[in-house]
């Protein structure tokens, strides 16, 4: 066991499919497997430490998430490398993902920190960073 690590990670989400196709893409290329999957939901593992997605029931869906309100800001991940960084850019943009502070990419966080931000289908802003070099 990883002491203090993340065990896991569950996030809701307003449509199942459309999320379990841009997590599986990343989470994939990230190194992480499928898990386990239901009928509402779908969680991949990397190590002992995994994330989940369910649907949320549709009395919750009437506010949508903001990572400015109260709560998770963002997810953020390690690459390998700066290839892989780039190589997930690409393949974000390849499936119309919006890259986020594109103008500054991949240097939006300082000039040392190589990464791309991004935000999965219910506008959750995910990070994956490259290690300092």
């Amino acid at each position: 066991m990883s002491k203090g690590m993340i065990h896991h990670i569950e996030l809701y989400v307003s449509e199942l499919s459309r999320s379990i196709a841009f997590w599986d893409i990343l989470l994939t290329e990230l190194g992480y497997s499928r898990f386990q999957t239901w009928k509402y939901g779908q969680s991949w593992k990397i190590e002992n430490s995994y994330l989940v997605i369910v649907q949320a029931e549709e009395k919750y869906l009437d506010i949508p998430y903001h990572r400015c309100r109260v709560g998770l800001n963002h997810l953020a991940f390690h690459a390998q490398s700066r290839k892989q960084v780039d190589v997930i850019t690409e393949k974000l943009r390849e499936n119309h993902v919006t890259i986020l502070y594109e103008d500054k990419h991949p240097f939006a966080g300082g000039t040392g920190h190589y990464a791309v931000y991004f935000e999965d289908p219910d506008r959750i802003k995910v990070e994956i960073v490259a290690p300092a070099i």
